[in-house]
């Protein structure tokens, strides 16, 4: 039998080998055996050997400061690097059996499917034409690889991919293989660690490399293989128009609690985007003038050119390529500062199509129709979906903030205190305002810098192009007047268009309310009328989850779901569902087509809007072979939860989960919020502190700087508990609530819920694979090092918590192991879990040094490791938050 995890660990090793001999090169062959020594007791120790487990704790406990650092740095290296290869493992599987990579089916399969349960081909296609699917780049990754080494390790994976094609055996094979070696080595003399915090900037320009890396590759390729999917299944081909899926992004738009993202910067995100668009595209259409060199040409092309020209479609590009310079020339301007002509630059996406759409008719209708599906296909697929904005930019801002304007407002003119008005007369003034033409602000009005800064967004946005700009998100939404006063302020500044304004519920206590809210917003005629039939909404999922436990919030994001599917059907409006997911399971995160499945009936509808969040952004699309499996997968499971929508669950199975949900939320808060001993505990236990110092993204890590648990934000709340392997938010209060079933002797209800309810299902299998990645032995061991005598019992009650949670879960799976039905995963965990061992009991080592040290000053050796800890357990975890 065929062992198809062989040539991934012949990477490893190729890889693993490749580091080792540069560690020894730099550092000598003393430090380079104390790494393998380590290696092998961790390997040993996670066989079960304890002996070996305990002398691996001495060894790591007695490292010297000078030692510490790059012991840390091996094993960080190495979980990058067998990340890599597992990366590339995937693609080489996925060449080779389509069903490998995932467990799902091929999309020409799906569209069998669909029709076999009914669906007639035309309505397929039909459907097809008419998705709606926006995945948004979030402004706050958790990547934790700097950007710099992120193009080495590309490198690698190019590398890698290459050798399967010439084999290491080979002259070509022994230059890759040297190519490997000097990259590695790159890599290992970089800093893993940036100097600095990124930038919103910087942030957005990360984003825009894995479109230029990735998404720019990928997008023409799925959209091919979605037309031959669908020829097949239908006997129909899709217009070059179809763009299912499309990008947006909240790099440089996210301002909610982050004071680094101001006007000035979202203007110049938008710009670096124009300029980057512009340059992607300059590259394209001068490749395509040096193929399109043939005579022939229509009518409408020899027109344009005129008869003498003996290459037309050469010369009718030209004058593209010369109006995509001047926006290259015009951005470049705008960003320095410098006077710009705008005169010739692109300023609609169909100047940018006309003529490339052109070209195709005058192929096709000259008989070249083999030259019109090659180069040129892809540019215009490529000009529909990113067009001259690149993506499109949400703006995002908490309610408080857009408050606080009318606060300072209304007291400047002298009518009362705004915040303490009733929620009606809020509404009352908001309408009158909005259908009242004259201007509200004074001139002579000079409100605090927060509020300037406000108004300073709502103009640049007014000043926009409405196809650079896809929403304006409001977070911590509760009530109507919230909704009304961005729609009001917005107007102020000018803006000409009725722009998305989307409510984001985040709490339980929101969600709940969603439904009242968004009611008392669709029965406003005004409102209504705003909406042009169209309304987005957002499903928080961190906040949701960090504020009742993940069961709580799970059911309470699907009731909310449910109950504004029901409304806005009712009053006519198509309702596209905006969800605010994490990389994370306690932040909505796991696997993309099996959430949208698991969606109540009828909430997905053709259109869907989704956040991709850091890590998770270059593990899903950052290799394009991977980037097209999971646009097809995204496809095919928006198309199916559209066209063969889940059933509604049975009353028995919503009233079991009502019951659940009490308890779970209530002995989540109880421990949470409650016990004095918990935020201690979570302090000393977990690197939550220490996390401040690594600069993984531009926010602040709270948002207030003297807050407890309740104001850390969702990102940092689930990396600490990750980082020390309890992995608390995901399953506490979940524990009780199951086991209290048990204790009903009500698990075959479980189980039916289980086999016939996708949501239940699917919530399962998530918790299924967080508790596979926990580990009671790391986390007793931060205890041991890090916690006080007086917390170690709370400590060890929530071990023991875990362990019954799980044995739990065996008993209602009716297995005797996790993951038993997902070997890929399983297969995954276990490979890295001996590298990750080292780091975890470096970690706890370095976080008790950094305390004993306290305010005598750390040695910058140990705030380097303690931080490349960070890193490389997120690496090995696939997870940061």
């Amino acid at each position: 039998m065929v062992d198809v995890h062989q040539p991934l660990r012949d990477n490893v090793r190729l890889l693993g080998d490749s580091l080792g001999k540069t560690i020894e090169d730099h550092l000598g062959t003393a430090i380079l055996d104390t790494i393998e020594t380590i290696r092998r007791l961790a390997k040993q120790g996670r066989a079960g050997d304890s002996e070996s487990r305990a002398r691996l704790e001495e060894l790591l406990t007695t490292l010297s400061d000078e030692q510490i650092l790059p012991v840390t740095r091996s094993f960080n290296q190495f979980l990058n690097l067998a990340n890599i290869a597992e990366e590339v493992h995937r693609v080489r599987r996925r060449k080779h059996d389509s069903n490998q990579l995932m467990d799902d089916d091929t999309l020409p399969q799906q569209l069998v499917r669909l029709h076999n349960h009914g669906i007639s081909k035309d309505d397929i296609v039909k459907q097809i034409l008419a998705l709606d699917i926006e995945l948004v780049l979030t402004a706050h990754p958790t990547e934790a690889v700097r950007r710099t080494l992120i193009q080495k390790y590309d490198g690698i994976a190019e590398c890698l991919r290459a050798l399967d094609n010439v084999g290491d055996d080979t002259a070509d094979g022994q230059r890759l293989v040297d190519r490997l070696k000097e990259l590695i080595s790159q890599a290992w003399h970089t800093n893993e660690i940036r100097t600095r915090r990124p930038t919103p900037v910087d942030e957005a320009k990360w984003g825009f490399a894995i479109i230029e890396n990735s998404l720019w590759k990928a997008m023409p390729r799925f959209l091919r293989q979605l037309d031959e999917s669908v020829e097949i299944a239908t006997g129909h081909r899709l217009p070059l128009s179809a763009a299912p899926i499309r990008f947006a992004s909240w790099m440089g738009g996210d301002r909610d609690g982050n004071p680094f993202v101001t006007s000035t910067v979202t203007r110049e995100v938008l710009l670096l985007a124009r300029w980057q668009a512009a340059d992607l595209f300059s590259k394209d259409i001068s490749d395509l003038r040096a193929e399109l060199s043939m005579g022939d040409c229509n009518a409408t092309l020899r027109q344009a050119v005129g008869d003498d020209e003996q290459e037309p479609y050469r010369a009718y590009l030209r004058q593209l390529s010369r109006r995509i310079e001047a926006t290259q020339r015009w951005a470049r301007d705008e960003l320095a500062g410098r006077p710009a002509d705008d005169s010739d630059i692109l300023k609609h996406n169909e100047e940018l199509l006309q003529p490339l759409l052109e070209c195709d008719r005058s192929l096709r209708e000259c008989g070249m129709d083999i030259i019109a599906e090659g180069m040129l296909r892809d540019i215009i697929h490529r000009a529909y979906v990113f067009g001259i904005h690149l993506l499109r930019l949400d703006i995002r801002q908490n309610s408080e903030r857009h408050a606080q304007v009318f606060e300072e407002l209304v007291a400047y003119y002298g009518w009362g205190n705004y915040a303490e008005w009733s929620e009606p007369q809020k509404q009352a003034f908001l309408l009158r305002e909005l259908k009242d033409r004259r201007p509200l602000f004074p001139r002579d009005w000079t409100p605090s810098e927060e509020v300037q800064e406000v108004l300073a967004t709502c103009r640049t946005a007014a000043q926009t192009p409405a196809s650079a700009l896809s929403a304006y998100v409001i977070s911590m939404a509760s009530v109507p007047s919230d909704v009304l006063a961005v729609i009001l302020l917005l107007k102020e500044a000018g803006m000409g268009w009725n722009i998305p304004v989307a409510p984001l519920f985040e709490t339980l206590d929101d969600l709940d309310n969603a439904q009242s809210c968004m009611q008392q917003l669709l029965d406003m005629p005004w409102y209504k009328a705003y909406t042009q039939g169209q309304q987005m909404v957002m499903i928080g999922y961190s906040d949701s989850a960090k504020d009742a436990g993940h069961l709580a919030a799970t059911w309470g994001q699907f009731k909310a779901q449910e109950a504004l599917t029901a409304l806005c059907s009712e009053r006519g409006v198509h309702l596209t569902l905006f969800h605010g997911r994490g990389g994370t399971v306690g932040r909505g995160g796991g696997p993309s087509h099996t959430a949208i499945l698991s969606q109540p009936p009828g909430s997905v509808n053709g259109s869907i809007r989704v956040t991709e969040q850091g890590e998770m952004i270059r593990f899903k699309f950052g290799i394009p072979e991977i980037a097209v499996r999971n646009l097809e997968l995204y496809t095919g499971a928006v198309l199916e939860a559209t066209l063969t929508p889940a059933p509604a669950p049975k009353m028995a199975w919503r009233k079991l989960m009502d019951d659940m949900t009490a308890v779970s939320c209530r002995e989540y808060r109880t421990m949470v919020r409650d016990n004095p001993q918990f935020v201690p505990y979570f302090r000393a236990a977990t690197p939550e502190q220490e996390l401040a110092k690594l600069p993984l993204g531009s926010r602040p890590a709270k948002r207030k700087v003297d807050g407890g648990v309740e104001s850390l934000r969702a990102i940092p709340w689930i990396f600490a508990w990750t980082q020390m392997r309890l992995m608390l938010p995901t399953w506490l209060g979940s524990d009780q609530a199951l086991a209290r079933i048990e204790a009903q002797q009500r698990l075959d209800e479980l189980r039916d819920m289980a086999s016939e309810w996708r949501f239940f299902s699917a919530y399962l299998d998530m918790l299924e694979m967080v508790m596979a990645k926990t580990d009671t032995n790391t986390a007793a061991w931060y205890d041991q090092r890090l916690v006080g005598a007086d917390l170690q019992p709370l400590g060890a009650e929530l071990r023991t918590r875990l362990r019954d949670m799980i044995a739990l879960y065996k008993r209602i799976r009716g297995r005797d192991e996790l993951l038993v039905q997902n070997p890929v995963i399983k297969h995954s965990i276990g490979v890295r879990n001996p590298y990750i061992d080292p780091l975890h009991l470096l970690q706890a080592e370095l976080m008790r040094r950094v305390r004993l040290y306290g305010e005598k000053g750390v040695p910058n050796q140990i705030d380097q490791a303690l931080m490349v800890t960070m890193t490389g357990i997120a690496a090995g975890m696939r997870n940061t938050g």
